[in-house]
Formats: C-alpha cells, structure tokens, sequence
C-alpha cells in the first residue's frame, strides 16, 4: 500500500509537506499541491479513512435520508436525479454518501447518522413531521433539507410557487379559463402548488371550482386515471387538466383515449416535472421542468460548506426555478 512517506521520497519533499498539500493547506505553493496530487494519483495513493477521522474528527461520508412513501426508491426520477447531480458534487469533493435508514435494531435516523459517523446529513422526500426527522433537524449534526423549510437548517427548493403560477397563466395564455388541477399528497410541496394555482386563478379573473380541484397523489397513474375520468364525466367539463407529475398525466392520458377522446384536440394535458418520459410519449406532454440538477448540486454545496465552515455559512432557504417545456398537449383556443 503506498504511504505519504512514498509520495514524499518521489517528489523529494517532507511528509508534513505531503500531508499539507493533499488537505489543501494554504501555506503549500500550488505547483507543489500539484505535483503532491499528480504523484499520490500515479502512485495508487488512498488516504487510511479510519486515520483521517481520528486526525481531522471528520469520516469525509455524507448522510442522505431519503424515505419515500410510494417505495419507488431510486427508481423515482425526479429525486433520483436530485441524489444522482449531488452524489457527484460531494465525490468530486472528496466525500463518501451512506444511506441512513431506520435499521432492524431499531435505531432513530439520528442514532443511525451516528453510529455510520457521517459529518452531514441532506434529508430528501421524507414525512418531515416525523418525530425522528425532527430530532435529527434539531441536532448538532449540519443538515440540508431539500424541499422543505426548517428555520433553523439550510433549505435548496424548487420554485413550486413559481412553477404552478407560470403552468397556470401559460394555459390561460392559450384561451383556457376552466383549468382543473389534480394534485399530489398532502405535503409542503402540494400545499404551495395548490395555494399558487388559486392565487393565479385570482389574478387572471378566473373564479377557481372546487369541484374540479382533486387530491390524488404523486407518482400514481391509476388514481389519475380514476379522477380524469370523473371530471370527463362532467357536463361542464374542464378544457385543460394539470397533474401532479408527469407519469400520474400518463394515466390522465390513458383514461382520455379510453373515454374515445383525443388530447389536445378534445382535452388538454399539463404534466409537472419534465422527466424524459414526458417527451417521448404522443403528443408530447407540456410540463414544468424542475432544475434537478442545480437542486442537488446546491444542496451538495451548502452542505459541504457548513460541515467546514459552520460558523460563517449563512441558514438560508435557497430558491431554485425551472422552465417550461411546451409540448403538443395543450390547444390553443379560440
């Protein structure tokens, strides 16, 4: 196994010097951090983890908490894309990710964050009421939480306010005024996503109808196929429908073709998210695109800085806001 003292002899300098270099102390000129780097890489060099962490009190390892109640896991696309942009920022920055669950010795994500001794946690689509997401929120443990608020953590969320208002008014543009929203779970998200599409309702003179406004929930193309159908059965049925996601629009789409109907010509369609799915399928889906991306490469950011530099990262919540991707799925009106 190559040592630092291997690295050291190679670029004739001292093993302190080495060590500098590879944590990036400033008191290291560049050109000898970059010969230490190029030489530890050449050689196969790989720091002793469980060394490190008695030396520096941190194991370089990153905490995610990621429950979601439809047990889609990482099959979920718009937070598997999320996990996905921020496991890379935290490697490229030197950072191992573990996955923190309540284990079969029944211990809280608290106590499970640790024993795995990670040096952060980002909690991600999660029942954030929970008692031990909260205990966890409240610990001395730095935590990032992706779309959801706590006043005392740093927050990255996507603009759900922002992305109904600009669905909404984009469909009004198109002459639609009896615009019916099927939305997702009872969660923070929703609650802004509903709360968004009556204020925009509002704000163009629309009066909103409660009777066209449906909880379901997310990821679940049976149910919207279930209340599509039941606002197709309306006598004064609505000319667009928004859904929660896009894959739950799919099911909105089915239950269409199956009453005989053809989108947009008949019906219109909105989805939410902009998944790849979304713009393959006939027509394509007009649909906001969340910058997943940027989600979790801020989140993976901000929680890098606040494991080393609490004192000076500010608490903040941290808006990110995406796009829409006009589709075939909505009829421009009369």
């Amino acid at each position: 196994m190559v040592s630092m003292k291997d690295i050291a002899d190679k670029c004739s300098v001292s093993v302190a010097t080495v060590s500098k270099a590879l944590n990036d102390h400033s008191d290291i000129g560049e050109e000898t951090k970059k010969l230490v780097k190029e030489t530890a890489e050449r050689l196969g060099y790989y720091p002793n983890s469980s060394a490190r962490a008695l030396k520096t009190k941190r194991s370089l390892n990153i905490g995610v908490l990621f429950v979601d109640e439809g047990r889609s896991g990482l099959t979920h696309d718009y937070f598997a894309k999320v996990l996905d942009s921020f496991k890379r920022v935290s490697e490229v920055s030197g950072y191992d990710i573990t996955f923190i669950n309540a284990t079969s010795q029944k211990m809280t994500y608290l106590e499970h964050s640790r024993y795995r001794g990670v040096d952060g946690v980002v909690i991600a689509c999660v029942d954030f009421d929970d008692r031990d997401v909260i205990d966890l929120v409240n610990s001395d443990l730095p935590v990032v939480t992706i779309d959801h608020v706590f006043d005392n953590r740093i927050s990255v969320v996507s603009d759900n306010i922002g992305g109904m208002r600009a669905l909404v008014e984009y469909v009004h543009s198109l002459g639609h005024e009896r615009i019916a929203y099927i939305y997702g779970d009872d969660t923070a998200v929703t609650r802004n996503r509903v709360a968004s599409y009556y204020n925009a309702l509002r704000e163009l003179g629309i009066e909103a109808d409660d009777n066209i406004t449906i909880a379901s929930a997310y990821r679940n193309p049976k149910l919207a196929a279930k209340y599509t159908k039941q606002l197709l059965a309306m006598k004064n049925r609505p000319t667009c429908i928004l859904y929660p996601d896009d894959y739950s629009a799919i099911g909105g789409l089915n239950a269409i073709e199956e009453a005989g109907l053809t989108v947009p010509d008949d019906i219109s369609v909105v989805g939410y998210d902009g998944l790849y799915v979304s713009q393959i399928i006939r027509p394509k889906l007009t649909t906001y695109e969340q910058n997943s991306e940027e989600i979790g490469r801020i989140a993976a950011k901000s929680l890098i800085k606040l494991i080393r530099d609490r004192k000076s990262t500010l608490i903040e919540k941290i808006l990110v806001s995406g796009r829409i991707i006009e589709g075939g799925s909505v009829k421009k009106l009369n």
